[in-house]
């Protein structure tokens, strides 16, 4: 099937809990999450992109068929108020309580910049609640093909990761799209299998 948008949730009340798994997008304001959702459906126009940094403050949610994506608002941007910033805040947490709690996280930064101490704040509490994640390097192409290795490295140390868990890609020119898409079934196909374990143990 083709990606399409379902809906919007401003609040828990709004959270959708399908059947199939959700794995989430999240990232500072500007970092590309909508254009790397249009690149995954292989749309222009799935997610709306905005000149407008920090513009997204809804969770909004993609049928991607096998799964659904939720694209969480952008943090970070300095225009924001503080009641705005803390509304985010329990957005988040509401977003990942058990209820709730996404297969996977797509975890979005800018390739060509260090992470800010809100990337590495947002990592450290998907560390804290125990959600699996991969860092989704953006804007590859951005920089020379010799520079995206090191600058991935680089990304991977400063999240404590490993440098196979950073996904290097470009929404410009369709770099890490498979690799994205085949990661997004192998998060289907061990959702599959903890649901038939879950039935198996009752």
């Amino acid at each position: 099937m083709e990606p399409r948008f379902l809906t919007s949730a401003a609040d828990k009340k709004g959270f959708l809990r399908p059947e199939k798994p959700v794995i989430a997008v999240s990232g500072r304001s500007n970092v590309g999450k909508s254009s790397f959702i249009n690149m995954l459906a292989g749309q222009k126009r799935l997610a709306r992109t905005s000149s407008e940094p920090g513009r997204t403050r809804l969770v909004n949610y993609f049928d991607f068929g096998a799964f659904v994506l939720a694209d969480l608002p952008g943090y970070g941007y300095a225009r924001v108020s503080q009641t705005e910033k803390a509304k985010w805040a329990r957005l988040l947490e509401d977003f990942f309580s058990p209820v709730c709690m996404p297969a996977h996280v797509f975890a979005l930064a800018d390739i060509r910049h260090a992470p800010s101490a809100d990337d590495l704040t947002m990592i450290e509490f998907l560390y804290a609640m125990r959600v699996p994640f991969t860092i989704v390097a953006t804007k590859a192409d951005k920089l020379a093909k010799t520079r995206r290795i090191p600058a991935a490295r680089a990304l991977a140390a400063a999240f404590r990761t490993g440098e196979g868990n950073v996904l290097v890609t470009s929404a410009q020119e369709g770099i890490g799209r498979e690799r994205a898409l085949s990661l997004a079934a192998e998060i289907c196909a061990r959702a599959a299998e903890g649901a038939a374990e879950e039935v198996e143990e009752e």
